[in-house]
Order: structure tokens, then sequence, then C-alpha cells
């Protein structure tokens, strides 16, 4: 039991994946689903939660759980990682997929509209991004510099 909490206690602090290319693996994979009116943030300078929040809408709970699991298979496939922690799933109005340095949300229009995110979070530069944009300029501004600390 004392090992796998240590386990756990550091697979919250660190990630063995650069935070950048896990936010555009789970850009590419909200495109694939058609996740709408994506948004990248990044929060390095004005949050501790996270390096980046990745956030789309869903129209339906189909869409919303086909959002969930592609990122998951995506990102598990590509960076041997699972999220963290995922909050929401049983109601898919606002679903959060933590992967430690990246935070995906996956919300309602209604939800998203009501909490705001973007407007809460507005000292934080985001991009949004069309949907068929293959590169996210935000995320690939610092792609030959390293990862700026929180």
């Amino acid at each position: 039991m004392v090992n796998e909490r240590a386990t756990t206690e550091k697979r919250r602090t660190a990630s063995v994946t650069p935070s950048r290319e896990l936010a555009a693996s789970i850009v590419q994979a909200m495109q694939e689903k058609k996740g709408d009116q994506i948004v990248v943030m990044d929060m390095r300078q004005v949050s501790g939660l996270a390096d980046y929040f990745v956030l789309c809408s869903a129209e339906s709970d189909l869409q919303a759980k086909a959002l969930i699991e592609h990122i998951r298979k995506t990102v598990k496939e590509r960076f041997r990682e699972l999220p963290w922690n995922v909050e929401g799933e049983d109601y898919l109005q606002w679903v959060l997929m933590d992967y430690v340095d990246v935070v995906a949300h996956i919300l309602t229009p209604e939800k998203r509209s009501f909490y705001e995110l973007e407007r809460l979070w507005g000292d934080a530069p985001m991009e949004r991004v069309a949907e068929d944009q293959e590169r996210v300029e935000l995320l690939t501004a610092m792609e030959s510099s390293d990862e700026t600390p929180h």
C-alpha cells in the first residue's frame, strides 16, 4: 500500500511528456471527434494549476463520451499516460480530464456559457483553434526552448 501511494503522489507531480506536446495531442483528438469551439489557454503565468487548459464544447452526451474516450486513447497510445483524475463523467455537463500539466475541459454549450472559463481566466494567453487548423501557434511558439516552470 505504501508503494502504491508513493507512485500515485509521484505521478501527480510529474509528467514525462512535455506539456505543449500533450496539449497539442488533446487538441488533435478533440478535432478528430468534432469538438466545437476549441480553445487553448496558456496558464503558466496566471495559475499554478496546470500549464495549459484545452477546452471544447460537446453538443450531445454521445459526442462528450466520444471525446473523452478518444482523448484518453490518443494520449495513452502516444505518451503512455492516463489522466490523473477525471471529473464529471457521470453527468457529461462539464468533464475535466486532469493530465497534471494539461487539463482538458469538455463542456455542454450551456455550461460553457454559464461558467465562461475564457473570461474567468482572461489574463491567460489563449488561442481559438479552427476545425481544420493543424498547428496551434500558442503551443509551437516555445518549441525551440525549454518549458517554462510554474
